[in-house]
């Protein structure tokens, strides 16, 4: 793992939802040592980057860059730019988090895992792949949880 962590920016565009950026920011932290950890090889670009920058976005604008980039008009959770740029919907969150027990918050954090994961080389697009990625993920979730809760700030 290397020494020097990237440094993490975080940003969001005028949303419906009020995530509670500090407390998504330091998990952001706390997950970062863990997803490099697990990068899949040594040139993975989470490994090299000086700074990452997460920005949370409405399903219109995350619809947009995705169908100006990967040719699919459609909303989606996350976009991961290997260059070190994570977009994530706020509003595919609230509309998921429910489905999967979560507070709007703890559904960004596990977006956010996902994309940091991504940029450490992980892929999704088999259903092997996805499966060991959904598995990597939660237990990196699990274990940011247990240092900061969501409740906690």
């Amino acid at each position: 793992m290397p020494a020097r962590l990237p440094r993490l920016r975080l940003h969001h565009q005028s949303l419906r939802q009020r995530p509670r950026l500090r407390w998504l920011k330091k998990l952001a932290i706390t997950a970062l040592p863990h997803c490099q950890a697990q990068a899949k090889h040594a040139d993975a670009p989470l490994l090299h980057l000086e700074e990452i920058e997460i920005t949370l976005v409405s399903d219109a604008d995350i619809a947009r860059v995705h169908g100006e980039f990967l040719d699919d008009p459609t909303p989606t959770d996350v976009i991961t730019f290997h260059h070190g740029e994570i977009l994530i919907s706020a509003d595919t969150a609230a509309a998921v988090a429910p489905e999967h027990g979560h507070s709007l918050d703890q559904e960004l954090a596990l977006y956010l895992i996902h994309g940091l994961l991504h940029l450490g080389g992980w892929e999704d697009e088999a259903d092997d792949e996805a499966a060991a990625m959904a598995v990597a993920q939660q237990n990196i979730l699990q274990h940011c949880l247990s240092i900061l809760p969501v409740q906690s700030l």
